[in-house]
């Protein structure tokens, strides 16, 4: 027996197979099956961070002598790159990207591993980029994110003998698999990418049906394993001083925590309506520093105040619940698991950026999924909504 469901019956004409073909305006073609909901709080996020982007670095651009509007050039540009890789995610069958997952999670381990290489750059303390002629830069543990869901949905989905539940050695082959990309994340080091893999990886492990021993140990064993990276020095200074900063915040207001006090104060000027848009006083005068990339939700508290900020946790939270909706509904658990890791992915990065601007997470360094400026996490973003409307638009659909 195939362990694959039927391909989709679409109402159009049949090919030579007896199986129908779809045509892109059949009443269940492609276009008519995407998920629009999906789609539309993705653009209406997409179209806010672009207006956020643009007025936390217009004012900077003017006074350094600049084209105002630099950064929304290349942040438009980076949807469109992302755009053109989230239709290519969703048009190749999720069914039969599954047999190409080792070559994707391969790929992503070479990224990581040039990034430790001499052609790899430090940006903002973090050695994880490679630069590119022209100006432009990767960083490749962001695409790890999309190879390990990928690779760990294939996995986990590798039932034998009919059992309900993944034998515990295709667990442990599970984390040696996510523990190399993990290693290699840390080396740069990369905390808050570590932190949004680690929830992936334990998502997808306890919405597989693993036993629950599983995920008590693995809760366990991070919280343990994040207290000895800590003690044994291998983060660096910036990076241990951001968590103390966060332990006790008044130690240091115009050190570690400056980004923080900062983010909080333009947060709270914004009261119920904001400033309005390119008039934050906080925004404008640039005391808030990474405003465009990971502090934008406090251009959107001080500008659009908490009406822009509630909009903006509601399109995320549209996000999570048509991911979620997509996940119940997958035909098989290889489109489950992979959705619930974008779920796990999304959520946990969101709640992260979020809680760090408002004081109650540790500065991590994660962007703000589809508003933050930069592009590979653009580009990761969409490439991870086009793997869900993949698995959404192939639903097995019976004959009438």
């Amino acid at each position: 027996m195939s362990a694959y469901p039927p391909a989709p019956y679409a109402g159009g004409a049949r090919g030579g197979n007896g199986r129908a073909a779809w045509t892109l305006l059949d009443r269940d073609g492609p276009l008519r099956r995407v998920d629009w909901v999906l789609t539309t709080a993705v653009a209406g996020l997409l179209v806010v961070g672009s207006l956020l982007v643009w007025s936390a670095t217009r004012q900077a651009a003017l006074d350094a002598g600049g084209d105002p509007e630099g950064y929304l050039k290349k942040h438009v540009l980076n949807i469109v790159i992302g755009a053109a890789l989230g239709v290519c995610a969703a048009m190749f069958d999720y069914r039969t990207l599954r047999m190409y997952a080792p070559i994707v999670y391969g790929l992503s381990i070479v990224g990581l591993l040039v990034v430790l290489s001499p052609l790899g750059a430090t940006i903002r303390g973090s050695h994880s980029w490679i630069l590119l002629p022209g100006g432009f830069s990767l960083q490749p543990s962001e695409f790890a994110k999309v190879a390990l869901v990928v690779g760990l949905a294939m996995l986990l989905s590798e039932k034998r003998d009919a059992e309900d539940s993944p034998r515990d050695s295709d667990v442990l082959l599970v984390l040696v698999g996510a523990a190399v990309p993990l290693a290699l994340i840390m080396l740069q080091p990369d905390l808050g990418t570590a932190l949004v893999v680690s929830s992936i990886v334990i998502g997808m492990i306890a919405v597989s049906g693993a036993r629950a021993r599983w995920v008590v140990g693995l809760l366990v064993s991070a919280a343990v394993v994040a207290f000895a990276v800590v003690q044994a020095g291998l983060l660096d200074d910036y990076q241990v001083k951001r968590l103390t900063a966060f332990v006790n915040p008044g130690d240091d207001p115009g050190g570690a925590a400056y980004n923080v006090s900062q983010g909080v104060i333009a947060i709270g000027g914004g009261g119920l309506s904001g400033h309005g848009l390119f008039h934050g006083p906080q925004t404008q005068g640039g005391f808030v520093p990474e405003q465009q990339t990971d502090f934008i939700f406090t251009t959107a508290g001080e500008e659009l105040g908490f009406r822009g900020g509630i909009l903006l946790i509601g399109l995320l939270g549209l996000v999570l619940w048509r991911a979620c909706r997509i996940a119940w509904h997958a035909d098989d658990l290889f489109g489950r698991l992979a959705a619930v890791g974008v779920v796990c992915w999304f959520s946990f990065q969101a709640f992260e950026n979020i809680g760090m601007t408002l004081g109650i997470m540790p500065v991590t360094g994660v962007p703000l999924p589809f508003v933050s400026y930069g592009g590979s996490s653009m580009f990761a973003n969409l490439m991870a909504v086009g793997l869900l409307q993949n698995v959404h638009v192939r639903r097995s659909l019976l004959p009438d």
